[in-house]
């Protein structure tokens, strides 16, 4: 076991939580840990393929950061706090000319100026990257400046098991080393969660990394922090129908077509002037419909259309979406050279999570707590997120807390001796490796995924979540008599794996409740049962807040609509 104090501690080493620890880490006189569940260079920012979006002006020079809010709030169906987003959109330019003069390689016009690619829901191509890999050489070069800080800490492979919350706020972390098991208390002025998304709920079926469990918003969930929003998921349109590992929007960008078992551009007939590039929510829904309604290839589980890129060329393929074609070719079996390639809509991003108070700081209610990026809400996406939004809503972000932190740390004064947190990680760790129960991760976490994907999925009605919320409350009562096989306490994966699923099991329930009791269609949250939008009853924020017993709190704050009025939503 080890104690150790620090100024701030960031719970997450993906992009969210580098950006932020940089940019405190400039302040030399404070000290910052940083925390990741993984080594920093395999955090799931490194997935990201197709880029982000700032209105930089290099292709079309009438680009401006307002086009970039209004169609940020218009593609988050007007449930995003416009204020926040504006912040945002002013931001971006300057992140992306950070990070440029920091070492990104970004591709380049034949004038040397930083490229853009058009993504859905953009009036102008804004989307700044770096082939089909930009996730990946953001997250090498913020860890590579991370490094150079002589102030910044890593405690990698812990694993988070609880926040040291007090009445007077957050005053640090309790986790779990993976590699010795012992567990560690991490004491702080602030904590900054960073730690990511939680689509693998969606088990058998998502972009996601298996380890983007919602570590975060549980924990915080647990303390008494409400989650925001939480009905709203992503389902990316262009998961490859056998695994759904992501292809990128990058493959639209570049003029890729979808097409259905006649051979038809179907979007002409759900977002006629957009066509591909109507917004992910659009595209996944309008695959979906042509599977229904026979237009699939093959039926069932296994239905898929055909994302098209053999027009493009292998000169332009392997210049602008390299990655995308070896996985095509590694994992579907098809060269998206010489056919086209079978992609089904997969679980992919998470717009709720925890609820922050104040966009300038990423507070949440519980001071001293801070959150950044997809774990967070602020919210931005609002009811769906347009690609290329979410690299830089956590940079931006992240520098914004950062600089907040750096001038207002003083604020936050006094530790916690913490040994009370320590005692009850050990009772607990120690209770679930020793428990003798008859239940196996394994099964859980399918059946998990089974229920939602099936009753809280694209397409979703009142028996079908109403039956969701039922039957993963059972699952998580089962989850008390699952049995560690795996007595060991190091590198004890079996162990990490049913952590993992608590916490997965905790948000799938809030997702759950959440999605029931909004009763209307808006965004990624589509209801069949209510296919309209209800702004006279729904133009609001849902706060989910946990009780005793497995009780779920549910409440509804307004939604910032202070330049833009909510309109009809069409592409």
């Amino acid at each position: 076991m080890g104690t150790y104090k620090y100024d701030v501690v960031v719970v997450g080493g993906g992009g969210a939580g580098l950006m932020t620890a940089i940019e405190v880490a400039e302040n030399k006189s404070i000290k910052v840990a940083i925390v990741s569940k993984v080594y920093p260079t395999r955090s799931h920012t490194g997935a990201a393929q197709g880029g982000l979006n700032a209105a930089l002006g290099h292709v079309r020079s009438e680009d401006s950061p307002e086009m970039h809010a209004y169609d940020t709030v218009k593609g988050a169906d007007f449930l995003a706090d416009q204020e926040a987003v504006f912040f945002m959109c002013k931001q971006a330019p300057e992140i992306i000319y950070r990070l440029d003069r920091w070492g990104v390689p970004f591709s380049r016009l034949e004038d040397g100026r930083i490229a853009q690619r058009p993504f859905g829901g953009a009036s102008f191509p804004r989307t700044v990257y770096s082939a089909d890999k930009t996730g990946h050489v953001i997250l090498h070069t913020l860890f590579e400046q991370a490094l150079s800080r002589d102030n910044i800490d890593f405690f990698n492979e812990h694993f988070l098991l609880d926040i040291v919350a007090e009445e007077d706020g957050a005053k640090g972390v309790v986790t779990l080393d993976i590699r010795s098991g012992e567990i560690n208390l991490l004491l702080a002025r602030a904590v900054v969660l960073a730690t990511g998304g939680f689509a693998r709920i969606y088990w058998s079926r998502s972009t996601n990394a298996v380890g983007n469990t919602g570590d975060g918003q549980a924990v915080a969930f647990r303390v008494g922090v409400p989650l925001k929003d939480m009905e709203f998921i992503q389902f990316h349109p262009t998961g490859l129908a056998k695994t759904g590992i992501l292809l990128s929007e990058a493959c639209r960008g570049e003029g890729g077509y979808l097409l259905n078992s006649r051979g038809e551009r179907f979007m002409s007939r759900y977002a006629p002037d957009k066509m591909e590039l109507a917004p992910r929510d659009m595209v996944s829904r309008a695959i979906e419909t042509e599977i229904r309604e026979g237009r699939g290839v093959g039926e069932g589980i296994n239905a898929y259309i055909l994302l098209d890129l053999t027009h493009l060329g292998e000169e332009k393929i392997n210049k602008k979406l390299p990655q995308v074609r070896q996985l095509a070719i590694d994992f579907e079996g098809v060269d998206p050279v010489e056919k086209p390639v079978p992609i089904r809509p997969t679980a992919h991003y998470c717009m709720g999570g925890i609820h922050v108070v104040d966009y300038r700081t990423s507070e949440t209610p519980l001071k001293g707590l801070f959150a950044v990026g997809e774990c967070a809400c602020v919210s931005v996406h609002g009811a769906n997120r347009l690609g290329g939004n979410s690299l830089i809503e956590l940079l931006v972000f992240g520098k914004a807390c950062a600089d907040y932190l750096k001038d207002n740390l003083s604020y936050y004064k006094d530790y916690s001796n913490g040994e009370v947190y320590i005692k009850k990680a050990e009772e607990f760790i120690s209770s679930l490796i020793n428990r003798e129960g008859n239940e196996r991760v394994a099964n859980l976490r399918r059946e998990m995924g089974e229920i939602t994907w099936n009753n809280m999925g694209i397409f979703r009605d009142e028996s079908s979540l109403k039956e969701a919320y039922e039957k993963l409350t059972e699952l998580y009562e089962r989850w008390n008599y699952i049995r560690v096989a795996d007595k060991s306490r190091i590198f004890n994966t079996n162990l990490i794996e049913a952590l993992e699923l608590r916490n997965m099991l905790e948000l799938a329930r809030v997702v759950a409740l959440s999605a029931l009791n909004r009763k209307e269609s808006r965004g990624g949250h589509s209801r069949e049962d209510y296919p309209k939008r209800d702004d006279k009853n729904f133009l609001k924020h849902t706060l989910a807040t946990k009780g005793e017993n497995g009780y779920i709190r549910l409440d509804y704050i307004p939604v910032d609509v202070s330049r833009y009025s909510p309109e009809e939503r069409k592409y």
